[in-house]
């Protein structure tokens, strides 16, 4: 696994020869993860359909390497395609679990999967050692029966500006202008070219860059939503309702604002996870996640120092 450059797929990329290695003796259950809560992205989707048994076999191979008997794939209720496909290939093997949850956002977060699906609280700071991306399960099967490195993945290609929305593998490093040439290219309208869903995905100012390990989505928009001119909060304390790891959105931006790292992370800064909830609900139109990504790297200097 290590030296077929296998990672974390879902977007994490971090190394997964290290969080088996981390996990060994130390976690009690497999989780994988195929939820893929954010709308247009259905690239984990596409390979539980087209690849069910090379899942199978790949999730095998963790359970395996960590000694665990029991492990659960996480699939939300709108890919009954996916369900019947991996369901299909258990072949009667009462070991690993195929888990039908609801869909809603954002169940792919680590924590609040493994909330759904274990009914356990992760608590603040803690780390999760055995929740695998669907796409990393198949790569690791690839890598054991194939030989096979990592050197291409599922990308979904959509949105309103794409002219032909379709699923591709790609090589990883394919620049994302060769890309969406292969998908039909993009409408003279579209405004926006996005890596990654609408609610955690990423503007890209050149199309030159290429996809990486990490790449699920190329989302092409024409709806250009300008940021609001004069951004005010106007202290409504929706951002605290719809923050799904339960912090406090209005005072962590207020910290931040301040540069005051101890109320940050006495109000657990690090445990945002970046979904966008708070700024989506905000009607004062505050730029909330760019100030937190800002607050995470005020605290990553403040320890390097």
């Amino acid at each position: 696994i290590r030296e077929a450059g296998i990672v974390g797929m879902g977007g994490a990329t971090f190394p997964t020869y290290a969080k088996l290695s981390s996990g060994l003796g130390k976690v009690d259950t497999i989780i994988v993860n195929v939820s893929e809560c954010e709308p247009y992205i259905v690239a984990d989707d596409r390979v539980c359909q087209e690849y069910p048994a090379e899942v199978i076999k790949g999730l095998e191979i963790v359970m395996r390497i960590l000694g665990l008997n029991k492990a659960h794939i996480a699939v939300e209720d709108n890919k009954p395609e996916a369900v019947e496909a991996l369901r299909s290939k258990l072949g009667g093997n009462e070991d690993i679990e195929v888990r039908v949850l609801p869909t809603r956002y954002p169940q792919g977060a680590k924590k609040q999967l493994i909330l759904a699906v274990t009914g356990r609280e992760v608590a603040p700071g803690a780390r999760t050692g055995a929740l695998f991306n669907v796409t990393t399960i198949y790569s690791i099967c690839r890598a054991v029966y194939e030989g096979l490195p990592l050197t291409e993945k599922v990308v979904t290609v959509t949105g309103e500006g794409a002219n032909e929305p379709k699923n591709v593998i790609v090589r990883i490093g394919t620049p994302l202008e060769e890309l969406l040439k292969f998908a039909g290219g993009m409408k003279e309208e579209t405004c926006k070219v996005v890596c990654g869903g609408p609610m955690m995905g990423t503007a890209q100012g050149d199309l030159s860059v290429p996809v990486v390990k990490g790449t699920n989505a190329v989302l092409c928009l024409t709806d250009p939503a300008p940021a609001a001119e004069n951004p005010t909060c106007i202290r409504c304390g929706k951002c605290i309702k719809a923050c799904p790891m339960g912090l406090q959105p209005l005072q962590l931006y207020r910290y931040v604002n301040a540069g005051m790292k101890d109320e940050l992370e006495r109000f657990n800064l690090e445990d945002c996870i970046e979904c966008g909830c708070c700024s989506y609900v905000c009607p004062g139109r505050l730029p909330l996640v760019e100030t937190f990504k800002a607050g995470k790297k005020l605290l990553k200097e403040g320890k390097r120092k």
